[in-house]
């Protein structure tokens, strides 16, 4: 195993999902890639991008979730592990497949937030989709129960 994909959405699981997929590079001295899929454009998905306010609005919060996304990357290689940032815009799903195609992940690491059935069957899983559409093997780190 040399490379491991971690997509982490900034949600209560990702300190789970972060941890477990450090320790398994760690463990097989493998290269991680923490990545997170940030919300496309509006004008990607056929919208108006809006008055420059809106724009400076995503393009705030486009900086809020690298900063986070580099206080990840930081803090597992505190911890010895071998890590890489990555962060790019689109459809989660689509994203984080094709990144694990770019990269030949040997394993995607990724949170269940742990939402039942019918709130699945209704909006669905982004955790789910990748496990059916990714084509390698897939650790779903459970959500915390209460």
């Amino acid at each position: 195993m040399k490379t491991i994909l971690a997509p982490v959405d900034f949600s209560a699981a990702t300190p789970a999902v972060v941890a477990a997929a450090r320790e398994t590079a760690r463990a097989f001295g493998a290269r991680l890639y923490l990545l997170h899929v940030a919300a496309p454009e509006p004008d990607f998905v056929g919208y108006s991008a809006g008055p420059q306010e809106v724009r400076d609005a995503i393009a705030g919060a486009l900086h809020e979730e690298r900063d986070e996304l580099t206080a990840l990357a930081e803090e597992a290689r505190a911890a010895g592990a071998d890590v890489a940032q990555l962060m790019v815009q689109g459809p989660t799903i689509e994203a984080v497949v094709q990144k694990a195609d770019d990269l030949d992940a040997d394993l995607i690491v990724m949170g269940s937030h742990g939402r039942g059935a019918v709130l699945r069957l209704l909006l669905g899983s982004v955790s789910e989709g990748v496990l059916r559409r990714a084509g390698r093997p897939v650790l779903i780190v459970p959500a915390a129960r209460d």
